[in-house]
């Protein structure tokens, strides 16, 4: 229990080993034991896309998502912040299916990681064409996939200042939203 108290509410060891009378090295000793455990339970990569083009599946929906965390006071947590979130946090990239399950997340990394760089660092688009499967993405990741005529990975468009939409391309960008809206539901069980 005093495990998942840390894991859930982001509780400092010291202050879960004082309160339960054990040192703060057992505590963390449980705690890396425990997300040791969970690691080994969670599927490869390359093992979730074969089952998902197995079970008849063309695409999978993919996007990142930060799960914020209490800032500390170290200098080195500067990286665990995101600007674009304007707060403290680890980033995470996920897959799910086309219901929304989620079939794979990433390892955590620092809250400044772009979608991008993520997904480069994680061969995602290599694991996608190997399992003979598509991705539906946000904008974030645009110009990640530069092959035009065969995308591994399918993004909407982005209007500009001197760049208007199309009605057809307003119309993909609805088509692809509606499309991409059961990773959102996938987030929400992820973080509750």
């Amino acid at each position: 229990m005093i495990v998942l108290a840390i894991l859930r509410h982001d509780q400092r060891l010291a202050d879960m080993a004082g309160g339960n009378d054990v040192s703060e090295s057992t505590v963390r000793r449980w705690r890396d034991e425990l997300i040791g455990l969970l690691a080994v339970q969670a599927p490869r990569l390359d093992r979730a896309l074969r089952k998902i083009a197995k079970q008849g599946g063309e695409v999978v929906l993919i996007d990142g998502t930060l799960i914020r965390t209490q800032r500390r006071t170290e200098s080195a947590d500067r990286r665990n912040y995101s600007g674009k979130h304007r707060s403290h946090g680890l980033h995470f990239l996920t897959l799910t299916d086309e219901r929304g399950r989620l079939i794979w997340i990433s390892a955590a990394r620092p809250g400044r990681t772009h979608d991008n760089t993520a997904t480069r660092h994680d061969h995602i688009l290599t694991h996608l064409g190997t399992a003979g499967l598509g991705a539906l993405a946000d904008l974030g990741f645009r110009g990640l996939d530069n092959n035009i005529l065969d995308p591994v990975i399918v993004t909407g468009y982005a209007a500009s200042r001197t760049h208007k939409l199309t009605p057809g391309q307003k119309e993909a960008n609805r088509v692809l939203a509606v499309g991409r809206a059961p990773v959102e539901h996938g987030f929400a069980h992820l973080k509750n």
